[in-house]
């Protein structure tokens, strides 16, 4: 003997019930999403509006084991100049006294303010008379990704053999 069962057709309230279930859950999926969302949505659009600026910086170095050295720059960012000074110290073998004249460009920048900072690098580099250096500098202060970054290079004079880690203070006049 086959059994069948009965189904009602035509219930108003049951599917009514269900599609009252079933749009509370969307909207608490699409609430969750946009909520976890918002965070990441703000890290992509302030990388999207990083700039980048100019940089020009004339440096002088000097010391043997330890090296300190001074200079000055400005930033060419959105049209306008600013004027800032340089500060550093290197740690390591350094023997001599050099100056350089670095050119290059500030990536990540939000602002002109935000090339301000202590900035790390390890390097080798060495003058006589003449010579080259480059250099690829990134802000500690900020987060990794955001990392305000120089990449300079440009001619050395002076007698000058280092390999030192060192680092960079800028500061906006």
């Amino acid at each position: 003997m086959e059994r069948f069962a009965i189904i009602q057709v035509g219930s108003q309230s049951a599917p009514r019930l269900s599609w009252v279930k079933v749009m509370r859950k969307s909207c608490l999926h699409v609430a969750l999403a946009a909520l976890l969302g918002i965070p990441w949505l703000a890290a992509i659009s302030t990388a999207l509006h990083a700039e980048t600026g100019s940089v020009a910086v004339v440096f002088t170095k000097g010391g043997f084991i330890l090296g300190v050295g001074r200079g000055e720059g400005v930033l060419t960012f959105r049209g306008r100049h600013y004027p800032f000074t340089v500060s550093g110290i290197s740690v390591g073998g350094t023997i001599g006294a050099s100056t350089t004249k670095l050119v290059g460009q500030a990536f990540n920048l939000r602002g002109p303010e935000s090339i301000e900072g202590t900035y790390g690098a390890v390097g080798v580099g060495g003058a006589l008379a003449g010579g080259a250096g480059s250099v690829r500098l990134r802000n500690t202060n900020g987060v990794i990704t955001n990392a305000v970054i120089l990449q300079l290079s440009g001619p050395k004079v002076g007698v000058e053999l280092s390999v030192a880690a060192a680092g960079v203070s800028v500061r906006l006049k």
